[in-house]
């Protein structure tokens, strides 16, 4: 694996001071060893008018099969000695390029500390990049941070064409770029595009993820995170791809995703929901015909207000959330006086946190109620006149059985069920049609026949990038129906938002009443 950094001299600084930023003397040749292999660092040219220093990683298989707890590797008896990690710039390499390069990283040199902080002419190079997404999306990531990028695929074997491209490419970046931010461009986006690590993922991981991303994490547990001023600007907030980017670098492991996401959502100062917003939210309603008419609701407060009229017509007076993430439904519910009890279930502590502070008197913009702890006291006892307490929140998920959600007239799972794996639907049916058994479950989810409405979405895509499948009317209706007969239900169909005659809705709500 090799990465080259090259750059030409400017008023400031011959071309030679590239060894003070990266810690390495030009005149010599370092090797540094790894767990997996050894990083060597080289200039193949240093001149006061062009300097490129070079990252050689070796890896050795066998060290690396010694060393590795966990590797995604392709489902091949051999596969964990005959692999690509020895040749292509996956997280072996950047893992290299955090040890070897840490101080460029993190943009300190006492020897040039206004070097450190200045754009430079930069050409950065890896001949081999795995990107299964293809060149195109290695412009779409590179692109909006400031980089001319050159990506060419490098094909399966050059004397047999007919073979086609392999998925790697041969990758050239080059524009006026601080040092320490087109290190941690790579430290991010490589991992990133190859959609695998040698290693497990753990919290740690999102924490590394937010630094790299220019973000100060703050709190022993990292719960907080802000732009860092001395790692310049927090690229990763702003970035288009920033969805795809963290799935990708957090292996998909959908707690940290979500964690991750919020957060990077405080700090650009978002609702969580809008950090990876859906298509359905990205498209505005229609405008008013007429001056003065009011603007129709989104789709998102439609499905909300349906939600409430369902609870209303059936007499609910406990409510369970289960997947309320943020809390835009729980924000609802508090308002509404013929609710005595309203709890939030969420597998995310970050989406709980903003759910708190959205729903909590003491804690909202303004507010001036009583403060109350995350999961204390739910203020069972309300004033004459007063809304209703806020939600109690529960760390659960909605695939395993809980004691803590049985009790409820009605349980709502609005927009959730399609974030699942289909091969966990059935242990979202036992947790909550079998075990808790509500009165009353209100199901929500996308209608894919209504996808052709909306034009900035390729045909066969998904709404949302979190979505594991959206239901056809007919789908849903046979997943729904099942779900009745065989737990003692029986369930009505009903469309949400605009209705086409030949699509139908674009939500589409099951009602199960026990």
């Amino acid at each position: 694996m090799l990465l080259t950094i090259t750059t030409t001299a400017t008023p400031a600084a011959p071309a030679t001071d590239l060894g003070y930023l990266l810690h390495k003397n030009p005149g010599r040749v370092q090797g540094f060893e790894q767990s997996f292999g050894t990083a060597h660092v080289f200039y193949p040219e240093a001149t006061a008018e062009r300097c490129t220093a070079a990252l050689l990683l070796e890896v050795d298989p066998r060290a690396l099969l010694r060393a590795r707890t966990s590797v995604s590797t392709p489902d091949f008896a051999l596969a964990q000695y005959v692999n690509d990690r020895p040749f292509a710039a996956s997280s072996l390499f950047t893992v290299a390029l955090g040890r070897v390069f840490r101080s460029a990283l993190r943009g300190r040199s006492d020897a040039r500390p206004a070097l450190a902080a200045a754009p430079l002419p930069l050409e950065l190079h890896l001949p081999a990049v795995p990107c299964r997404a293809g060149a195109d999306k290695a412009r779409a990531l590179f692109e909006p941070l400031g980089w001319r990028v050159s990506a060419e695929p490098v094909p399966l074997d050059p004397g047999l064409p007919g073979w086609g491209d392999s998925p790697y490419l041969s990758l050239t970046l080059s524009g006026e770029q601080v040092l320490s931010e087109a290190l941690s461009h790579l430290y991010v986006l490589l991992p990133a595009m190859d959609g695998g690590k040698h290693y497990w993922v753990d919290r740690g991981e999102v924490d590394k993820l937010l630094r790299a991303g220019g973000l100060r994490v703050a709190g022993p547990d990292g719960d907080t995170a802000e732009e860092d001023p001395e790692a310049g600007s927090a690229w990763l907030v702003r970035h288009p791809e920033r969805a795809w980017i963290t799935r990708r670098y957090l292996g998909r492991r959908q707690t940290y995703v979500r964690t991750a996401l919020a957060r990077l959502a405080e700090a650009d100062d978002l609702p969580e929901e809008e950090s990876d917003p859906g298509l359905e939210d990205v498209l505005a309603p229609p405008a008013p015909d007429r001056p003065g008419q009011e603007r129709a609701p989104s789709l998102a407060a439609q499905r909300a207000g349906a939600v409430l009229a369902v609870l209303r017509a059936e007499n609910a007076s406990s409510v369970l959330d289960l997947g309320c993430g943020p809390g835009a439904l729980l924000a609802e519910l508090v308002a509404d006086p013929a609710l005595e009890r309203i709890t939030g279930a969420d597998v995310d502590t970050a989406s709980l946190q903003r759910a708190h502070r959205r729903t909590c008197r003491g804690c909202a913009p303004g507010g001036r109620g009583r403060h109350r702890d995350l999961f204390g006291d739910t203020g069972a006892v309300r004033e004459q006149g007063a809304r209703p307490p806020r939600p109690e929140l529960l760390v659960g998920s909605a695939v395993y059985r809980d004691a803590r959600f049985c009790g409820y007239d009605a349980v709502v799972l609005m927009e959730v069920v399609e974030h699942l794996d289909p091969e966990r639907l059935p242990a979202l049916e036992e947790t909550v049609f079998a075990a808790a058994r509500p009165r009353i479950a209100v199901v929500t989810t996308p209608n894919a026949e209504y996808n052709v409405h909306y034009e900035r979405l390729a045909p066969g895509a998904l709404r949302h990038s979190d979505h594991r499948f959206e239901w056809t009317r007919a789908e849903f209706a046979r997943w729904a129906d099942a779900v009745a007969e065989r737990n003692g239900y029986t369930v009505r169909h009903l469309p949400v938002g605009p209705q086409d005659p030949a699509t139908g809705a674009p939500t589409q709500m099951g009602v199960f009443t026990r």
